[in-house]
């Protein structure tokens, strides 16, 4: 049964989280179908902005189910509910295309850390941030500590992380977490996103790139890929090439 459903509205992907029974809370099944769906977007040049929906009114994602995890001996709970989680999350995080997570309802734990590896993040006027890891005994495993702390004031993440703290849309506003907060915050992203699919799509991928780059997210990698961009448009990587294929040797011009 799908859980996390991939609709396309033109040039818009939805990623729609569909577990509202527990409060679109992970499981096992979430974070494949999401990583599935991730790897269709990131290869299809048809599509050039991506929004992360969930079903429901009460929460966008509560975090991950305990009756996913709970069982895990320590070794499967680090080495692959922790590691999958963060990796896919970081997939999200990387996409060359611009997101926004449309927070209808709460987002707690592992749905917070989803919300903060979008670019942006609108936010319903009654819905509420939290790191509730410790009341169970666990810790922030997908990137709370880390990425959120970009994203957010030191303070506040330790007033969810460690005082078990909500913070409300007000405050997540002010501080620029999210972008917009309204009764329709689908609307709100909507009119981003419109915005977005009317630019060049190339130079948004090598915008991000750069952003991130600078902020640290995977900065290696960005900045190979971006080096890499450059030199797939020379004349030299032309002649490397042909002169491969033509078993002779190469004459650059440094073109």
């Amino acid at each position: 049964m799908s859980v996390v459903h991939l609709i396309r509205h033109g040039k818009i992907a939805e990623l729609c989280l569909d577990n509202p029974a527990k409060m679109n809370a992970f499981t096992v099944e979430m974070l494949g179908q999401l990583a599935a769906h991730l790897e269709v977007i990131d290869h299809d040049t048809s599509i050039a902005a991506v929004m992360l929906t969930a079903t429901g009114e009460r929460a966008f994602c509560t975090g991950a189910d305990i009756n996913a995890w709970g069982d895990l001996s320590p070794a499967e709970f680090a080495r692959h509910w922790v590691r999958d989680g963060h990796r896919i999350l970081d997939r999200l995080a990387r996409l060359g295309k611009p997101t926004i997570a449309i927070l209808n309802g709460h987002a707690f734990g592992g749905g917070l850390e989803l919300a903060a590896a979008c670019d942006l993040r609108v936010m319903a006027t009654g819905a509420s941030l939290a790191l509730p890891e410790a009341g169970v005994g666990i810790v922030p495993g997908w990137s709370g500590t880390q990425r959120l702390l970009r994203l957010v004031p030191e303070p506040m993440v330790k007033e969810m992380a460690l005082f078990g703290g909500r913070i409300k849309a007000d405050r997540a506003l002010a501080c620029g977490f999210v972008a917009a907060v309204g009764d329709d915050p689908r609307a709100l992203a909507m009119t981003l996103l419109e915005r977005a699919v009317a630019l060049s799509p190339r130079a948004v991928e090598i915008s991000k790139s750069m952003i991130h780059a600078a902020i640290g997210e995977d900065r290696g990698a960005m900045i190979e890929a971006l080096g890499s961009a450059a030199i797939a448009a020379s004349a030299d990587r032309d002649e490397g090439v042909a002169s491969f294929r033509k078993k002779r040797k190469p004459e650059f011009s440094g073109k």
